[in-house]
């Protein structure tokens, strides 16, 4: 049985808002068009008196639909709740009007009305969501057991949750099993320290909450969030378990140096790594490979294979120290042997500037920058270096009896050349879960984790092989739900730097869990307890919400039926706007909810030379910038209407025929900014509503309409003084075509 919609305004006119509109011709427009009987007006809601009133008429008036009329909904969020049976509105009057336009104007106040109207017809046409809340495990699954997987794995037991670590080798510490020494830790910050891997394995045997399985790798996982099903292979063969969430802690490996013959690697009998020097210093024993014999000299050279077009591009954060230790670990054991560090930059960052220097101070130690031109051999396997662009101006020949290359670091989850990683075999695939996983959008796999998902076995990487995830606002999320990265297979780092992002990762899967227990939603829209509903009776298997979904959140039958698994959710809305047949909905973010406010907009007769444009907004940048720029006082064009989407991806075309339709002037889409280093907090929301424009150029032609009255843009949250700019030229651009000529219709 339906339940009546009982609704209840409430509009604050403190903040500037009764100075700059007419709070009671919008509580007589509430009361009379809009027929909401309880609307009261409140020099300050947000107070503790106002938010009583509310309460009061809640519980009094059995009210399920509240709207706030006042300040920006990000604002005082926890304030105005009234439980989960009442669906609150904020209609921004603050932000969006007072704070941007001129106060007791004519267009101000239509502004003011329109929003109110929009705001009625939102709570009327939408439902307060209820949260699905399924029984989860609340285990979490750690994937390596060297220094990251370890403290992370000491930092979730320490919260109270189970904790299995999953290791590929026979022993836990991984590399660091293999280092002499590390960087150093405390002040003064001058000498190499031992790495306290042994500690670390020590108190990881030793907690009870804490399974190992070692010489073990994934075999397969299978579910969701708070469902994952894991099965094992190698020693644990056969072996099945459940987790709640993962943390990705499967590390790095070296850059292969057999790719670096050009510096002299696998040519030169006397030419090591920086990770086969570590080995040596580690057994006490520095010689050369050609004879046994100690060096006299030993010369390093740096980004060997880094910061290269043609191998690593990137840095690997932490090779400069690397060099700097082991010229310590030659300049301890030979006190007589000299050490030459040949670099194009030497990063030593933080504390770690006082290590640098103290080596610099070294007097067997030079330090030199060029480029390397050459690497040769010369007589009794001796090395010969050949620098360019060096301090001097002029080439400089350097000569050892041994050179160390200091190669990068690679993530585990680098697949090179279309193979698997090292990490594992692949899963076998049923021919269904091939078929799932054959569409345009699967993504190759690293074999490590071997998720049954549809797009693809593994983590999404960047361009550099590192696993996906959002590089300002947060890190340790990965593109799949309640999965985070976290050590070198994130970022390249240091020891003490992969213990802190383990901590880090440690956090997100925890609150993972906490967050999937009530049914909400992980980060950027953590709480949210709104999930998509499928009406799969219409559904046409045209197959766009899976491909377009960059959470993998939904599998397919052989038909190409979506299959939904909500707790990979972000609630994003992106399948919404997928899909043609528009069967997706949220209880209260739908394509009905939407078109009913832009239809509720009161569109001025082409005479009266009023234009009427739509900016539909995203939440994440664009909405947050526009609240910057009022709290600056810039001044709006008076002709805009607002509506705020969840991502610039959730937009369904039909939204933008309906309101051209409905005679609004112009439709604005600002959302994210997108590319190679995306803002865009859903991944690939902004592309894809630049990708679906070309649905809205034929729908403008089928309408007959100029295409200058639909336009995309893109803002970044510090670009919030660009807003103004942003209207001004959108409306100069409908001046120029002039009044939608579907007015009046």
């Amino acid at each position: 049985m339906a339940i009546e919609t009982k609704v209840g305004a409430y509009i604050c006119s403190g903040c500037g808002i009764g100075e700059a509109v007419d709070v009671a011709a919008l509580q007589k427009l509430a009361q009379g068009e809009l027929k909401i009987p309880v609307c009261k007006v409140h020099e300050k809601l947000c107070a503790a008196p106002g938010l009583e009133m509310i309460r009061q008429d809640v519980a009094a008036e059995n009210l399920n639909r509240v709207i706030v009329a006042g300040c920006s909904w990000r604002t005082k969020p926890e304030e105005f709740y009234f439980g989960d049976a009442v669906l609150t509105d904020r209609v921004n009057l603050r932000e969006h009007v007072a704070w941007v336009m001129e106060p007791q104007h004519e267009d101000t106040q239509a502004a003011a009305e329109d929003y109110l109207r929009m705001g009625a017809a939102k709570v009327r046409n939408s439902e307060p969501p209820e949260a699905l809340v399924e029984a989860i495990d609340e285990t979490v699954l750690v994937i390596g057991g060297g220094v990251t997987g370890m403290r992370a794995a000491l930092a979730t037991v320490a919260t109270g949750h189970e904790t299995v670590i999953i290791e590929k080798e026979t022993q836990l510490g991984g590399w660091a099993t293999r280092y002499s020494q590390v960087f150093p830790k405390a002040a003064p910050y001058q000498e190499p320290v031992e790495s306290g891997v042994q500690e670390l394995i020590r108190a990881v045997q030793s907690e009870p909450k804490i399974t190992v399985h070692l010489a073990t790798t994934v075999k397969k996982i299978d579910g969701e969030p708070g469902k994952f099903q894991v099965e094992l292979q190698g020693a644990g063969e056969g072996q099945t378990l459940r987790a709640g969430s993962i943390i990705q802690a499967s590390g790095w490996k070296p850059y292969d140096p057999m790719k670096l013959g050009k510096l002299g690697y696998g040519r030169l009998r006397n030419v090591v790594t920086n990770l086969q020097m570590e080995e040596m210093a580690a057994g006490r024993e520095i010689v050369r490979p050609s004879d046994g014999q100690a060096p006299k000299s030993v010369a390093f050279i740096q980004c060997a294979g880094s910061r290269d077009a043609d191998h690593l591009p990137y840095c690997s954060a932490v090779c400069c120290r690397v060099s700097l230790k082991q010229a310590l670990y030659v300049r301890r054991r030979y006190p007589e042997a000299k050490v030459f560090i040949l670099y194009k930059d030497l990063r030593s960052p933080g504390q770690y500037e006082a290590f640098y220097q103290h080596v610099q101070g070294d007097e067997g130690v030079f330090l030199t920058k060029g480029e390397v031109v050459r690497v040769d051999g010369l007589p009794g396997d001796r090395v010969e270096i050949e620098l360019s662009d060096t301090l001097f101006g002029e080439n400089v020949t350097v000569e050892a009896d041994m050179l160390v290359l200091a190669t990068g670091m690679v993530p585990t989850t680098l697949v090179e050349n279309g193979e698997a990683g090292s990490e594992g075999a692949p899963a076998a695939e049923s021919k269904e879960t091939s078929e799932q996983k054959s569409g345009a959008s699967a993504e190759a796999g690293a074999h490590i984790l071997n998720l049954n998902y549809r797009k693809g076995t593994d983590l999404p990487t960047l361009k550099y092989g590192f696993p996906d995830s959002h590089y300002i606002c947060f890190p340790y999320e990965t593109q799949r739900t309640a999965i985070f990265a976290a050590g070198a297979v994130r970022a390249p780092m240091d020891l003490a730097s992969a213990e802190n992002d383990a901590w880090g990762a440690a956090v997100k899967a925890v609150q993972a869990l906490h967050l999937m227990t009530k049914g909400a939603a992980l980060h950027p829209r953590a709480g949210d307890i709104s999930y998509p509903d499928f009406f799969l009776q219409r559904c046409t298997q045209c197959k766009r919400c899976t491909e377009e979904c960059p959470f993998g959140t939904l599998d397919e039958d052989v038909k190409g039926t979506p299959q939904p698994h909500p707790y990979r959710c972000r609630r994003c809305g992106i399948c919404m706007g997928a899909c043609p047949e528009r069967i997706v909905s949220f209880k209260n973010y739908s394509v009905h909810m939407i078109g009913s406010m832009l239809k509720s907009i009161e569109v001025p007769e082409e005479d009266e030379e009023k234009p009427r444009v739509l900016a539909f907004m995203c939440e994440n940048d664009a909405l947050p910038s526009l609240d910057i720029a009022a709290r600056h006082h810039m001044k709006l064009n008076p002709f805009v209407r607002i509506i705020p989407v969840r991502c610039l991806g959730s937009m369904n075309v039909v939204w933008i025929a309906d309101a051209l339709s409905a005679g609004i002037d112009g439709v604005l889409l600002i959302g994210c900014k997108h590319g190679d280093d995306y803002q865009c907090h859903f991944i690939k929301g902004s592309e894809l509503a630049n990708r679906r424009m070309e649905n809205v150029q034929e729908k403008l032609k089928q309408l007959v309409l100029e295409k200058e009255r639909v336009q995309i843009t893109t803002l970044a949250l510090n670009e919030w003084e660009k807003i103004p700019q942003v209207f001004d030229q959108f409306m100069e651009a409908i001046d120029s075509v002039g009044p939608n000529p579907y007015k009046g219709f």
